[in-house]
């Protein structure tokens, strides 16, 4: 018998493109009656660029760093829901919560997947470099690695797409 998924991870770089495997994540919440949680990770600072800010002062940028991010992420989910999904007006409903949260992304993906007691991950990659097509991007690879869940890698497209989200 095939589990059921009721709650997926989507994770996001937040990429211009990234739109489109939002696509993915929510026609998947869609046709399992389940919850989206967005995840986005800000990488963590370089040692060398914490020496001089006072620990206050780097809980202050941390916290602007994700109001900033969350806000974002609102914006482009209200755009995508009014552009890609006027036909289903709960389209925000789906959407359990956003988390930011900030570390080495493939960790920080797995961890959360595991807290939130989420069924599927989801998320893009895209190939850099002169071997793109060869290998997949180093997070997605990470995560397959060592999770026991289900992953959708989803390739991006070369290019821009119908939808994007480079100007939010």
């Amino acid at each position: 018998m095939i589990p059921q998924i009721k709650k997926i991870l989507y994770a996001t770089d937040l990429s211009d493109n990234s739109a489109y495997v939002l696509r993915y994540a929510i026609n998947s919440a869609q046709k399992h009656d389940a919850r989206i949680i967005i995840l986005h990770v800000l990488d963590t600072m370089p040692g060398f660029a914490m020496v001089d800010l006072a620990e206050e002062k780097e809980r202050e940028i941390f916290k602007e760093k994700i109001a900033f991010t969350k806000d974002r992420i609102e914006k482009r989910l209200e755009i995508f829901c009014q552009k890609e999904l006027k036909d289903d007006p709960d389209c925000k409903e789906r959407i359990e919560s956003i988390e930011i949260r900030q570390g080495f992304p493939a960790e920080v993906i797995l961890s959360k997947a595991d807290e939130l007691n989420c069924d599927l991950i989801i998320m893009g990659t895209h190939g850099k470099g002169i071997i793109q097509n060869a290998f997949l991007g180093s997070t997605a690879k990470r995560v397959l690695r060592r999770t026991r869940k289900p992953v959708f890698i989803i390739p991006m497209p070369k290019g821009n797409i119908d939808i994007t989200f480079r100007d939010i």
